[in-house]
């Protein structure tokens, strides 16, 4: 069986709710057990679960990085396996690094870099450039998707 079977329906309905329309509110929990009848403390403790289990990764905002006088981009790297590990645990140092996989082919190591100033970002990508392998630096010229729901 996999997480998802796993999961009744109202952990379904919880998740499907919560993609894209997440109560700004001071008692947002309160207000989505309201949308699928569960009490607030039913909906901390199923997103508890579900963060456990790895069906929730994070519950928080996307901002627009540019929108805040900020400056962000993706970086693609070739880093051989035997050094994977040691690579992503230098990288995920950075505060300002997310979203970092690894991926099949030769550029296997990508990550987002997202600073509050620009000089902030090609510091970070100096540093990146000091660990001595090949990388893309693959800025946004233009955004095409801005949000993705998956319906469970």
């Amino acid at each position: 069986m996999t997480m998802i079977e796993a999961l009744d329906p109202i952990d379904r309905q919880l998740v499907n709710t919560i993609q894209l329309d997440f109560p700004l509110n001071p008692y947002p929990f309160r207000i989505l057990g309201g949308r699928i009848g569960i009490s607030e403390e039913e909906v901390i403790d199923r997103l508890k679960k579900l963060t456990d289990i790895g069906v929730v990764r994070k519950i928080g905002p996307i901002l627009s990085t540019t929108a805040i006088g900020g400056s962000s981009t993706l970086i693609a790297m070739q880093v051989p396996e035997y050094e994977v590990d040691r690579v992503a645990a230098r990288i995920n140092e950075f505060g300002e690094v997310s979203h970092n996989y690894l991926r099949p082919g030769k550029y296997n190591l990508w990550f987002t870099v997202s600073a509050r100033k620009k000089e902030r970002l090609h510091e970070i990508i100096s540093e990146i450039s000091e660990l001595g392998y090949p990388f893309l630096n693959l800025p946004v010229n233009r955004l095409f998707k801005i949000g993705v729901k998956f319906e469970v």
